[in-house]
């Protein structure tokens, strides 16, 4: 397990370990600092350089526009108009295929033998048997998938995005979540065709294989196999930061804010919690995460939802106003607010970063799926934008447009960054605070259930991305017991790290990381597209001969 260990830190070593060098060299001159700054005074260069190339900008109408961001909507309105409304029209389909309506046409299906045990010979131990066709179920899937993407974004993400764009950027927000529902579903089928399924019935699948063995067929092996190491070590540094350290960071802050515990192992001993049972899931594979999170994804979007639609109609004469105030402001926004095109990119990107559509994380999740149709999981999964943007994050928005009638509690555009002063009583708050506040106006104390709602939403997430880490781990690695044991022993080693300490400069390259899968992932899908047309008519007759 060492071995694999050690591996893995050599592959990290450019992006993380460098910097902590630095730090072991000026401790002498800088012991009045935490260790915690002086990791974050170190890697903040790296940060920096990191985040200018994943977050280039252009300049479009006045407005610097990152790059990533027009990859990303440009990108879902592509697949959008290339699969002819396919997130609106199969809408319906969706909802049938998690609930089951289907599920007999997989009995006499054909199971897809494309790219199984055909590229270069290479991957001869994944003899897949009939018999065997993948580990989870389509609810059980999408409700993993949406566990990753779920997650503190919804609360505080939104809350900054109306706090700098006002009420105009939950429009676009919704335009970018529907738009992103077609890069889920081109992404989640390419993911379960080109999956390698081993003779115990285990799914391997995400990117790393629809990139390496789908340009294989392109005539670009070479390139496909470039691309999909890439994305395997921008995934594994993903799942060490964004996908498991930042949350249990923000998860610790909000117990010890709620409770009130002091001192200074109280971080350590909520990760050390945290990480414990965090184990005891990410043991048991992608059954035992599914299990899971198909119990909690579930229970704690119902609570959200609830509470929300309490605070809704307890302001129902106002909601008329509030859907008047979104309309408006989309195309012609509040004086201050970056103008039409500010509002814009504010929307999208909160949109972009909340549901990953286009950076292929959900695709290792949905390839897992029973299923000998590539489309069926397709179609389930883009359901998944739709629940974590145009319902959960629309949610959190109009809370705060209804909190803030008019203007009355604070001015939109506050400082630029999210951080806005209430007129009530003159404090700066940002995020979640003010999400928090907005709740507690209309349900007293609903912060304590919010504590219980961030605490879900990061252990959901967190493991979530701990599968989505061990698949790339193991794609590069191997799949042996000690490459996965290595893994997780690292993973749950962030756990109790992140919730020690506050490394912001760490976290924000780590969700640098995150997004840079977008760029290996979308030349993929523009690649393969044609497959995937291809396996959703051959799903459709299916399901027109099932009819008859």
């Amino acid at each position: 397990m060492l071995k694999y260990i050690l591996k893995g830190i050599y592959v990290l070593i450019p992006t993380f370990a460098l910097p902590l060098f630095t730090v072991a060299q000026d401790i002498p001159s800088e012991t009045e600092k935490g260790i915690d700054q002086r990791i974050n005074e170190a890697f903040q260069p790296v940060t920096d350089a990191t985040n200018s190339i994943v977050f280039y900008s252009v300049n479009i109408g006045g407005t610097s526009v990152p790059l990533i961001v027009i990859i990303l909507a440009l990108g879902a309105l592509s697949f959008t108009l290339l699969f002819r409304f396919v997130n609106l029209r199969q809408f319906g389909l969706a909802i049938k295929v998690v609930r089951g309506k289907f599920d007999n046409l997989e009995k006499d299906a054909i199971p897809v033998k494309a790219a199984v045990n055909t590229v270069d010979g290479d991957i001869v131990d994944t003899i897949k048997k009939e018999s065997h066709h993948g580990e989870v179920n389509h609810f059980q899937a999408l409700a993993t998938a949406v566990s990753g993407t779920v997650g503190l974004g919804n609360i505080a993400g939104v809350a900054v995005a109306i706090a700098v764009g006002g009420p105009g950027a939950t429009f676009w927000m919704i335009v970018c979540g529907l738009l992103g529902m077609s890069s889920k579903f081109v992404e989640c089928t390419l993911g379960v065709k080109y999956r390698d399924i081993d003779e115990n019935g285990v799914v391997y699948g995400g990117p790393m294989y629809y990139l390496k063995k789908g340009l294989a067929e392109k005539n670009l092996a070479g390139f496909g196999k470039v691309l999909a190491a890439l994305f395997a070590v921008l995934c594994i540094g993903g799942s060490f930061g964004g996908g498991n350290a930042f949350q249990a960071n923000q998860a610790a802050q909000q117990i010890v804010s709620m409770t009130g515990m002091s001192g200074s192992a109280s971080g350590f001993i909520i990760g050390l919690i945290l990480a414990v049972i965090t184990g005891i899931v990410i043991i048991g594979g992608i059954k035992k995460i599914a299990t899971v999170t198909e119990k909690i994804v579930p229970f704690m979007a119902v609570i959200y939802i609830v509470a929300s639609l309490i605070i809704i109609f307890a302001n129902f004469s106002f909601i008329d106003d509030a859907f008047r105030m979104i309309f408006s402001e989309a195309f012609s926004p509040r004086a201050g607010l970056g103008g039409v095109m500010g509002v814009i990119i504010i929307g999208f990107r909160r949109a972009a970063f909340s549901n990953e559509a286009g950076a292929g994380s959900a695709s290792i999740a949905h390839s897992a799926v029973k299923t000998k149709y590539p489309a069926s999981e397709g179609i389930v999964a883009l359901l998944e934008p739709f629940i974590d943007t145009v319902v959960i994050c629309t949610m959190t928005a109009l809370v705060i447009i209804m909190f803030n009638k008019d203007g009355v509690m604070f001015p939109y555009g506050g400082d630029g960054r999210g951080t806005v002063i209430l007129n009530e009583n003159g404090a700066a708050v940002s995020g979640v605070d003010l999400t928090s506040i907005a709740y507690n106006n209309v349900i007293p104390h609903f912060s304590y259930v919010l504590t219980i709602a961030i605490v879900l939403f990061a252990f959901s997430t967190m493991i979530s991305w701990s599968y989505y880490g061990l698949q790339a781990w193991k794609y590069l690695f191997g799949r042996s017991k000690a490459a996965d044991l290595s893994y997780k022993f690292l993973f749950l080693a962030f756990v109790i790290i992140g919730a020690s300490i506050s490394l912001t400069a760490v976290t924000d390259f780590s969700d640098a990381m995150i997004l840079a899968m977008v760029f290996p992932n979308m030349i993929g899908l523009f690649f393969l597209f044609p497959k995937v047309r291809e396996e959703l008519n051959r799903y459709l007759t299916a399901i027109k001969n099932f009819k008859k």
